[in-house]
């Protein structure tokens, strides 16, 4: 994660000029003509993927920080393979959709204290804590503490742990994941060992700010979790990076953090509980959350940096249902310089992560421009700051070009591995919604299985740039092909997995080989077409299955939808 630097003098320079005159968000002008070929069968254009992502991965564009003066070089070279694909401007009339945002750095922190008690807790390596406020200063004091167990008001489970509950200047103490996350299978309320929404600390912190809290801590263990303490401080010690906002985020708690769970246990024990019977207590319906009868105080200065970076967006228009939306995504951006390796390299190249994304989503656009128009518009959006927080997605999800009660659904894509073809292909999250039915005819199709994800317990659907989307309401694909390789098997699908991760993920070794292998990005392009075309070309509005976490979002945003989605 690199600072955000200023982009006054990138923007300065007028980077990706407008074409044209568009006025609304939805298209409005005629659908583009169809090509010679309209109705061919695309193949898949191998070479401009190599291409692409050989240019995006090269050292002068200086592993694409965003916000760096690199920025513009990294935008005309994505916008003029739009064009080039037969993309037409995505945002009125422009190509970039800019996102602004906040660089909080905390510092000076106090150590945590809990009145009445003699219990004080040093910052780093026993508590950590952050905040979502742009503010110069963030003080918590003498804020009761109350266990909330999960932190979770599910109304569609039947499940609030707010219930009966006034927050207002209170700290919740919180448990992390779900109330069943020990349970094998996905059986459970909360689908047992798969994480759903509910168990991300995201969610717990947001869940927290709309009851009014004044705090949040989460306690940490590091099963439930999925990670250990040393990634909790890692993340949390550092520059913050949020998307910026009209009120500058002071509808959200004063602070948030995380406490040992050694800590958690102190603190209740001073409270005369103990935590892990309220940790059992907490994992059955019908919990009511414990006032502990103590109070906490900690606070911290805030270095503040504001600045700006941009979503690249292109766009097919439809052919009879313009304003109804496909949306594909992959974010162009990565770390820029970093840790240099043994031979003093510090360029983190993202290949992998994620320039053969950005190649694959403008293979897309020229396949399908190719194909002719689709019945729906098809959007591709090359997104911003996923390495920094999923921001480029947030921004877009918070401020949609193109209404979310119009957007059908979409497919994300991120760090393809450049290895043979699978036998199978993994949707990550699980069968969340009704595009689990366009999946599974998709792989029928190609003779290609299905098989469970790979620790559902670390909530991977919530951690890509899809998921800004999808806590909205709108069905997003997230597959990947499975480590079953047509050569090899598993063994050698582990092998090469294994590999990108020990020697390459986020490393200055991510580096473009004309050596890849691209037959498994060209079965994933196959695939990710046939999804893609299914929807702009069918009637079908997808929606969540009906115990989803993201289900009742949905419902309300078709319900009052002048157009576009309608109820079932």
């Amino acid at each position: 994660m690199k600072p955000i630097l200023s982009l006054a003098a990138a923007m300065a320079l007028g980077v990706c000029t407008a074409v044209s005159g568009q006025d609304d968000a939805l298209p409005k002008g005629t659908a583009l003509p169809p090509p010679p070929n309209a109705g061919a069968t695309p193949d898949v254009p191998v070479p401009l993927m190599q291409a692409i992502t050989k240019r995006l991965s090269a050292d002068d564009l200086e592993g694409r920080a965003p916000s760096t003066a690199i920025e513009p070089k990294v935008l005309d070279y994505i916008v003029e393979q739009f064009k080039a694909a037969g993309l037409q401007p995505g945002n009125k009339g422009q190509w970039l959709q800019p996102v602004p945002t906040v660089e909080i750095t905390g510092d000076h922190y106090t150590p945590l204290t809990i009145s009445g008690s003699k219990l004080s807790f040093r910052f780093g390596d026993e508590y950590v804590a952050a905040s979502y406020r742009v503010a110069p200063k963030s003080e918590v004091r003498d804020s009761e503490l109350v266990f909330v167990g999960y932190g979770i008001n599910a109304p569609e489970l039947g499940w609030n742990d707010y219930a009966g509950l006034d927050m207002k200047g209170k700290t919740a103490v919180i448990l992390v994941n779900d109330p069943d996350y020990a349970d094998e299978g996905e059986s459970g309320l909360f689908k047992g060992r798969r994480m759903t929404y509910y168990g991300r600390w995201t969610y717990k912190f947001e869940e927290a700010a709309r009851q009014g809290a004044t705090a949040a801590l989460i306690v940490h263990d590091t099963f439930p979790a999925a990670y250990g303490w040393k990634v909790v401080n890692s993340s949390w010690t550092g520059a913050q990076y949020y998307v910026q906002k009209a009120n500058d985020g002071m509808d959200q708690t004063v602070a948030n953090g995380w406490v040992q769970k050694p800590v958690a246990e102190a603190i209740l024990k001073a409270a005369g509980k103990d935590l892990a019977g309220l940790t059992a207590a907490a994992q059955k319906k019908g919990f009511k959350a414990v006032p502990l009868g103590l109070k906490v105080s900690f606070g911290f200065d805030n270095t503040i940096r504001r600045a700006a970076s941009n979503n690249v967006v292109g766009i097919l228009p439809g052919k009879t249902r313009p304003d109804e939306v496909v949306l594909y995504s992959a974010h162009w951006d990565h770390l820029g310089r970093c840790t240099p390796d043994k031979t003093g390299d510090d360029i983190c190249n993202g290949a992998v992560d994620n320039a053969d994304g950005v190649a694959l989503l403008t293979a897309l656009a020229k396949m399908n421009a190719e194909t002719g128009p689709a019945a729906r518009s098809q959007v591709f959006v090359a997104l911003t700051l996923e390495e920094s927080g999923l921001l480029g997605s947030e921004y877009y999800g918070a401020n949609p070009i193109y209404p979310l009660d119009h957007t059908v659904g979409g497919v994300n894509m991120d760090a393809l591995l450049p290895v043979g073809p699978s036998k199978s292909y993994t949707m990550t999250g699980g069968d969340k919604s009704e595009l689990g039915d366009l999946y599974h005819k998709a792989l029928a199709a190609r003779g290609l299985g299905d098989v469970p994800e790979d620790h559902p317990e670390r909530g991977g659907y919530y951690r890509s740039d899809h998921f800004s989307l999808a806590k909205r309401g709108v069905p997003m694909f997230n597959i990947e092909r499975s480590n079953d390789l047509v050569t090899g098997g598993v063994a050698a699908g582990e092998k090469a997995a294994q590999d990108y991760t020990d020697n390459r993920y986020h490393a200055p070794a991510d580096e473009y080989s004309d050596a890849w292998d691209w037959s498994g990005i060209a079965q994933d392009a196959a695939l990710y077409y046939d999804l893609g075309r299914e929807l702009a070309d069918g009637t079908m509005w997808p929606n969540w299955r009906p115990t989803d976490e993201f289900r009742a979002i949905r419902d309300k945003a078709c319900a009052s939808a002048s157009k576009g989605c309608k109820p079932k």
